[in-house]
């Protein structure tokens, strides 16, 4: 069984491919760091986590002029 959501319904969640990766590669930046984690999955990879974490909309993330907050 593959731990990562399918990359369409990731898609739905985000304005374009751009943004999917910025809020995952941050997301995933953070769970190193030691942030708790928002999904309970078997993977120990923190982009597979991240992206778990936006498919099951357990993130919030705000687009602004110079980036994604």
């Amino acid at each position: 069984m593959m731990n990562q959501p399918p990359l369409e319904v990731l898609r739905e969640k985000v304005d374009s491919r751009y943004s999917l990766v910025v809020i995952a590669a941050k997301r995933a930046r953070q769970l190193l760091e030691g942030a708790p984690r928002l999904v309970d999955i078997d993977s120990t990879k923190p982009v597979t986590v991240a992206l778990q974490e936006l498919a099951q909309e357990k993130l919030v993330f705000e687009r602004t002029r110079t980036g994604i907050k």
